[in-house]
């Protein structure tokens, strides 16, 4: 009995002691001092999930689209000044005739990887004459700025800014032109990879030529100011990849 006890015993001592290795392993701290209670991290490709960002695509784009636009009046300056002595004898009144309008604008430009956007646009915009046009078409060719940062989201706002030349008159005629600055805000989301939609705001003082309209009234060169109101489709097409 004694031989059977001892052939028991010591063969269940490596075991006892594997049992003992395990519960030592699982419930002794870790090394660096923790409790043992840190919360598991997964680890794909030796990155951990606290910096599953990817990082972002460095791509260039060619940019384009169009927008419907209205141009708010906030003064026509000396253009409509009720001092203006009209060249018909007799007239008591100076009809303004630059007012607020609607529109279509055209953009094309180009997006390199960061925040940036160069581009250029034409915009035509059926404006308030008084009646003194048939169709008033003033018209803008510009170029654009944005600065666009990266928040991490679809939808992220920029500010804009440019400058450009501008004619109006008559059914497409040009009876008068001048410049244009132009400052302001928007907001851009990506609808897709490749498709934008926006909404942009912009405060726009334009200085205008002094000339004699279809009425004979004398128009002074004067600053009109506007506020404009864009709303956007761009669409992105890749160029290439830094």
């Amino acid at each position: 009995m004694g031989a059977a006890c001892a052939a028991t015993c010591f063969s269940s001592a490596p075991a006892r002691a594997a049992d003992a290795n395990v519960t030592s392993a699982t419930s002794s701290p870790a090394s660096d001092g923790s409790s043992g209670e840190a919360a598991p991290r997964a680890i794909v490709a030796g990155v951990t999930t606290e910096t599953a960002r990817p990082p972002p695509l460095h791509i260039e784009y060619a940019q384009y689209g169009a927008a419907l636009t209205a141009e708010l009046s906030a003064s026509a300056g000396k253009v409509c000044s009720e001092g203006n002595s009209p060249a018909q004898s007799g007239a008591q009144k100076v009809p303004c005739i630059v007012g607020s309008g609607g529109g279509l604008a055209i953009r094309v430009g180009y997006r390199p990887p960061g925040p940036w956007y160069f581009g250029g646009a034409y915009e035509f915009v059926k404006m308030d004459s008084s009646n003194l046009y048939r169709l008033g078409i003033f018209q803008q060719l510009r170029a654009e700025m944005r600065f666009i940062p990266d928040v991490g989201r679809r939808a992220a706002p920029y500010a804009t800014w440019g400058i450009g030349a501008v004619s109006y008159g008559n059914e497409w005629g040009v009876q008068t032109g001048g410049g244009e600055l132009f400052g302001g805000v928007g907001l851009e989301f990506e609808v897709s990879r490749t498709a934008v939609l926006g909404l942009s705001f912009v405060y726009r003082p334009v200085l205008l030529a002094g000339w004699t309209d279809t009425a004979n009234y004398r128009r002074e060169t004067g600053i009109a100011q506007f506020f404009g109101l864009d709303f956007l489709l761009e669409i992105r097409s890749a160029l290439g990849r830094r």
